[in-house]
């Protein structure tokens, strides 16, 4: 590698950048004849951050700046060189090499080049780079993963009006990247504060895509080898979690960003009548779509679960992840309680409700049902959510099962033990009391609104 270092040296930034590629190009493909997984080492790391993302290897020396001119001709040497390259390996570990964060300064540069890397592919429809950025993007710890959605969003759908429709196109070029690229953004936009509510243009292109294909949603679960013990820290397998907080968790979002101001520490009767619900009608559909297609998604889920061997053993939707959003949804719940938003609560709990029911019926989300007894315990009422929470569940048929388990649970989630129960989560917190239900009778589902 110093060999190559100091013929890269005589050269300007974009000839050396070019002839970094060439070399690492040659010396990863022969790797890969005699290992089919070989190691990034050291060297090969370092001639990419010296030479691609101009940083000096020498230390206290001032970093190199590309102008925009030579910035734009990188990013097009760097497209067509993964264009050309014809052996997906080879492009997949050049691709890691370059841009897998290595915990240094040149992390900053690598993302920034990334994001413009990928919008110049979704702008240009180089399905290549869309492909390894879906790679990425399922092996990149979710810090960087939102990285890269976010500047995607602002270069699409804040910058530029109406450029989403570029964006909106890829979704016949590389289903893979858009899956990722909704778990990212689901991920980014927790509609935690105002501003991480999705923008409108966003939330219609992801619903268009879903609605037009729900399978959509699960192109890595169905095409990922499934590990033992999921990595911490990673997107999930699925958007599947971070849809179901969009539709449970909009109405209350909305309503809290028009939330009226205070006079005098008390809302004026004007404002008051004029809050209504919080968001508009377009939003509204949207997120009524959203939801129909997660359910159907989730319907399907049983079938996924069984043909991978994983059915009852494997829950696409973690309780633990549940658990926050409850909290969530009671926190907002109470404090947009003065404001009178009696319909967005109802509204959230019972696509949380249809949600809960759903996931659990297909095996997507495996826990008891004391477990959701207490997490629940909090809420404010809801006629749905009490059905699901209370029954019916129909008696297995296999005495093996422990009392309270949904009856597609036959063996322990993949590894760990037996499910445990989450009773010293809330040790405070009282139980509903028990309903009697009718046994065969089918469970009834209120309408989507």
């Amino acid at each position: 590698m110093s060999d190559i270092r100091h013929s890269l040296l005589r050269r300007d930034a974009l000839s050396a950048a070019k002839e970094v590629l060439y070399h690492l190009d040659i010396y990863f493909s022969n790797q890969l004849q005699s290992a089919p997984l070989p190691i990034v080492d050291k060297g090969p790391v370092e001639l990419l951050e010296e030479f691609v993302f101009q940083v000096p290897k020498e230390r206290g020396a001032q970093p190199k700046r590309l102008n925009s001119l030579q910035e734009l001709q990188l990013l097009e040497i760097m497209c067509n060189y993964f264009q050309e390259q014809t052996k997906d390996s080879v492009r997949q570990i050049i691709f890691s090499s370059l841009f897998s964060p290595q915990g240094n300064k040149a992390d900053d540069s690598r993302m920034s080049l990334l994001g413009k890397l990928v919008s110049m592919a979704v702008a240009v429809c180089r399905i290549p780079v869309l492909e390894c950025a879906a790679s990425w993007l399922q092996r990149t710890p979710v810090v960087y993963c939102v990285r890269l959605a976010r500047a995607l969003v602002d270069d699409y759908c804040c910058l530029v009006p109406g450029s989403v429709q570029t964006l909106k196109q890829i979704f016949s070029a590389s289903p893979r990247f858009c899956c990722q690229f909704i778990t990212s953004v689901t991920a980014l936009y927790d509609l935690s504060s105002d501003d991480l509510i999705p923008p409108l243009d966003l939330l219609e292109m992801i619903v268009s895509w879903i609605f037009e294909d729900p399978r959509l949603i699960l192109i890595t679960f169905l095409n990922t080898p499934i590990a033992a013990n999921l990595p911490i820290g990673f997107l999930e397998l699925t958007p599947l979690i971070g849809l179901i907080r969009w539709c449970v968790k909009s109405p209350l979002a909305y309503k809290r960003k028009k939330k009226p101001s205070l006079s005098n520490g008390h809302v004026s009767n004007v404002a008051a009548k004029d809050s209504g619900m919080g968001m508009d009608r377009d939003s509204h559909l949207l997120y009524s779509k959203l939801h129909l297609s997660v359910l159907q998604v989730l319907l399907t889920l049983q079938l996924h679960l069984t043909e991978k061997n994983l059915y009852g053993r494997l829950g696409l939707i973690l309780f633990d992840h549940m658990v926050p959003l409850v909290e969530e949804i009671n926190r907002l719940a109470d404090e947009l309680n003065p404001l009178n938003a009696s319909q967005e609560i109802e509204l959230s709990l019972d696509r949380l409700a249809q949600a809960l029911q759903v996931a659990m019926a297909s095996g997507a989300l495996l826990c008891t049902r004391d477990d959701l007894r207490t997490l629940c315990s909090r809420l404010p009422h809801n006629n749905l959510l009490q059905l699901v929470i209370s029954g019916p569940v129909q008696q297995s048929p296999h005495a093996s099962l422990p009392p309270g388990f949904y009856p597609h649970i036959h063996t322990p989630p993949l590894g760990y033990g037996a499910v445990p129960a989450h009773p010293a989560a809330h040790p405070a917190l009282p139980t509903h009391p028990g309903h009697t239900f009718i046994s065969g009778v089918t469970f009834p589902f209120r309408p989507i609104r």
